[in-house]
């Protein structure tokens, strides 16, 4: 600008570039890249007491890296809960997790040795092949008998299961199962509440 106390046009200046376009000296990059070192845990992972079936490094997690990723174990390993394990005395309490997460609400510190001990989920196949191995027999052991006994039982008479009858000797099996199964777990829920 010319004087202050005088009214006219602004005069332009020399303006400076906000980016220079000299390139920098490629001997005097700096490393732009910072390592950090995730704090990790050593998990000895145990199957119903017995193992370890697995030594793993998890890497802990959280706002503070303290907590452990428990979702991650009980997938891993295909568990419904894990415990905490001392490998002389067993296992201890359920390590509780927060269930949006994941992750532990115990904290841990960094190159922390932990011993869980894993409770798999229940298979789905086991208790029906158990059920149709039970119908197949129980129907093999009632045909038999009407077979093998050259009088019908008096038993068998009334249910008309000789003479092509009402109740076919499967539909029975299975009842019988049925009965028995639903018995075994009332008994079972009985105990739980009484005791």
């Amino acid at each position: 600008m010319a004087s202050s106390n005088r009214v006219g046009e602004i005069e332009e200046e020399e303006a400076t570039p906000l980016l220079s376009s000299t390139k920098p000296n490629p001997t005097h990059q700096r490393n732009r890249s910072v390592r950090t070192l995730v704090p990790e845990a050593e998990v000895h992972v145990y199957k119903q007491g017995k193992g370890p079936i697995d030594v793993i490094k998890m890497g802990l997690s959280g706002w503070d890296q303290d907590q452990l990723d428990v979702r991650d174990i009980l997938d891993r390993f295909g568990f419904k809960s894990v415990y905490a394990f001392t490998p002389g005395s067993g296992r201890g309490v359920p390590i509780a997790f927060n269930p949006r997460n994941g992750r532990s609400l115990v904290t841990y510190n960094d190159g922390a040795v932990i011993y869980v001990d894993g409770e798999p989920k229940d298979s789905v196949v086991k208790p029906i092949t158990k059920i149709l191995v039970g119908v197949v027999v129980m129907t093999l052991v009632i045909v038999m008998v009407v077979i093998l006994v050259k009088d019908t039982p008096q038993w068998a008479t009334t249910l008309n299961i000789s003479g092509g009858g009402r109740i076919p000797p499967w539909v029975l099996a299975c009842a019988v199962i049925l009965f028995i199964r639903m018995r075994k777990r009332t008994m079972n829920l009985i105990e739980k509440y009484i005791h």
